[in-house]
């Protein structure tokens, strides 16, 4: 079947100002998924267009952009499941600055994510016999979700109160600080609580679950955030 794109395009190298390009494909199957399109138009039409990719296996997030007015991954998102019969748009993600057209500048997300402290800081030393931490299953079962997290930047891009307050901590970043103030065997809690539990931190969030639709991991990221708020107000 024939398949339109419209993709947004900048070029700051070149452009004024972003725009929108229309590319007709032929012979696309239902079960294609929009990057396979985006290589297709790559490969046969123009070889200016940017975009990132690495496994196009839903595990790297790095393809994350704005389709069809939702932030998804490229890789996941099958041609069946959009109203193809127009044509699709293609977005980067928003909030982020665009470096080239599907391209997004993500340094200020991995800036808020490496603040707090995004590593097991062990409470006790490692056992002397060489084994792993002992760790009861039900305790671990509390962060099990919270570790799919795969850094794409749905979630935060997303996020009204991140669109409103740039320096809002933003969903995929507290999320991690509950995956680890929630790890039995860390011993950072009251430190991270800190970090996350100033003007800019969780008191931010809103509670508008946008978060949560636009996770491709179906994580509750708003769910986590309130266990967080729970944990701070105790603290």
């Amino acid at each position: 079947m024939q398949v339109q794109l419209k993709i947004l395009r900048y070029d700051p190298e070149r452009d004024e100002r972003p725009y929108y390009q229309l590319f007709t494909l032929q012979d696309v199957h239902p079960t294609d998924r929009v990057l396979d399109l985006l290589h297709r138009i790559k490969e046969e039409q123009d070889g200016s267009l940017t975009f990132r990719r690495s496994c196009a296996h839903g595990m790297c997030g790095s393809d994350a952009m704005k389709i069809n007015g939702r932030n998804a991954l490229a890789c996941t998102v099958l041609v069946r499941d959009l109203n193809f019969r127009k044509p699709i748009l293609i977005e980067p993600l928003p909030f982020f600055p665009i470096i080239k057209d599907l391209v997004v500048d993500m340094e200020p997300f991995f800036r808020k994510y490496e603040a707090i402290k995004p590593y097991l800081i062990p409470k006790e030393a490692p056992p002397e016999d060489g084994r792993e931490y002992r760790v009861l299953p039900e305790h671990m079962e509390r962060i099990m979700e919270s570790t799919k997290c795969i850094l794409c930047g749905c979630c935060s891009a997303s996020c009204p109160s991140l669109w409103s307050n740039p320096d809002y901590l933003a969903p995929a970043a507290l999320l991690k600080a509950y995956r680890f103030i929630f790890d039995p065997r860390d011993g950072a809690a009251e430190e991270r609580l800190a970090i996350v539990g100033t003007e800019n931190g969780l008191w931010r969030c809103h509670t508008i679950f946008n978060c949560v639709e636009a996770c491709p991991k179906e994580i509750n990221v708003t769910w986590h955030i309130s266990q967080l708020k729970k944990a701070a107000l105790e603290r």
